[in-house]
């Protein structure tokens, strides 16, 4: 079911850690936002859509993660975009000849025999620093970076004061890095710093996966994802209660310490 939070702007929540698909409408259809994650929730969304009278004109992926780039025939043929690189990440992955096998890997077991498989990942790829979503509707600007996944992007809306953050910005994920990147901590760093400089612009914040939250929740996850990272940067335990005893989902304390390890890892590794 489709969910308000803005003029234009709706939000439909899955079953699978609480992720979030945005349809903002335009002057001749909607753009559809990260849509997941089963067959049967992509068909809903798609009947949604239809009874607010309206069709899709336009998908955006907001980074290469399976769970991201997925689609639904009943959604259409719009032109689904992305950034360049996430468009050429999951582009490289498809060449792969085992490729359902490797994304099959990492669904979740209690889902996996319901995610559509068959148009995950057919992105297109924006030219290089665009900045703009093209299509007949509300200005929707890419925010670019590094953090998370190679060609993530938080989007904001304009004139409906939403930031759409991607895995960004959880209320139940701690940041989640990315290990095969270079710079790991400086580019999630870099990345809340970006999405800070444009947090006056916004009162709602939707993150790919937890709750909607409002303008106060946006600062207030800025500052505790910062305080995250940064404890992992100083090799101290983040005093994050998504990592403690009482953590939202209880494999995230296996996760975070995994984190921890290959971060040291790396760091011995680079000497």
């Amino acid at each position: 079911m489709l969910r308000q939070i803005a003029e234009g702007v709706f939000v439909h929540e899955s079953e699978f850690l609480q992720s979030n698909a945005v349809v903002v409408q335009g002057r001749t259809g909607v753009l559809v936002i990260d849509p997941g994650i089963t067959v049967d929730e992509l068909a809903g969304l798609a009947e949604d859509i239809r009874e607010l009278g309206q069709s899709v004109v336009a998908g955006f992926s907001t980074h290469p993660d399976w769970d991201h780039v997925l689609w639904h025939p009943a959604l259409g043929d719009a032109p689904r975009y992305g950034t360049a690189r996430g468009a050429a990440a999951i582009r490289e992955v498809l060449t792969h000849p085992a490729w359902q096998d490797e994304v099959a890997e990492g669904l979740p077991p209690e889902h996996a025999h319901e995610i559509p498989m068959e148009l995950l990942g057919l992105i297109t790829g924006l030219p290089a620093g665009s900045d703009r979503i093209p299509w007949e509707g509300p200005v929707v600007r890419i925010l670019e970076h590094r953090a998370h996944a190679e060609g993530h992007a938080a989007l904001l809306l304009e004139q409906r004061r939403v930031l759409v953050a991607g895995d960004m910005l959880s209320d139940i994920l701690m940041p989640f890095l990315d290990l095969q990147a270079e710079h790991q901590i400086d580019d999630y760093l870099a990345a809340l710093q970006l999405l800070e400089s444009v947090a006056e612009g916004a009162d709602v914040v939707v993150p790919g996966h937890g709750s909607v939250g409002s303008a106060d929740d946006l600062r207030a996850r800025i500052a505790q994802d910062r305080a995250y990272v940064q404890a992992l940067q100083a090799g101290s335990e983040p005093d994050d209660p998504r990592v403690g005893p009482a953590a939202p989902l209880e494999w995230l304390p296996d996760v975070h310490r995994w984190q921890v390890q290959r971060l040291a890892e790396r760091s011995h590794e680079d000497g």
